[in-house]
């Protein structure tokens, strides 16, 4: 068989498959590229996150924010039991206005609750409240 009065169609069909492989190849790196941004943005607000949670659980004036809970409910409804950085709240006898006033107050905390058992007596309601921050 002889190629040479194709060699031209030859090499332009060669040409061409090579052009249609670097131009996958490429796109394939391209979209590579995109993803690989997408996940270092992604890290980097993790990250950013990160940093700003350890500044609110790091803060000073956490503690003072955690003990006004002890107040917000009559003492007597209240047994309290704080350790460094650790609370076990229980609170007896709410009725619903106290109670949703004490959520709103726990949900507002940077705190991570670690159990939250509420209980409904009657008309009046129990809480037990564990948390650490």
């Amino acid at each position: 068989m002889n190629l040479r009065p194709y060699r031209y169609e030859l090499i332009v069909g060669i040409s061409f498959f090579l052009m249609l492989i670097a131009f996958f190849y490429k796109n394939a790196q391209v979209s590579s590229q995109a993803e690989q941004l997408f996940t270092m943005k992604q890290e980097v607000r993790d990250f950013k996150e990160i940093i700003a949670l350890k500044r609110v659980w790091g803060d000073k004036g956490l503690s003072k924010k955690i003990d006004r809970l002890q107040s917000i409910v009559p003492v007597s409804k209240v047994t309290w039991n704080k350790k460094g950085k650790k609370l076990t709240a229980r609170y007896k006898e709410l009725t619903s206005k106290e109670l949703n006033k004490l959520m709103t107050k726990v949900m507002s905390l940077a705190v991570q609750i670690i159990e939250l058992d509420i209980s409904k007596s009657g008309e009046n309601y129990n809480v037990e409240c564990k948390c650490k921050w």
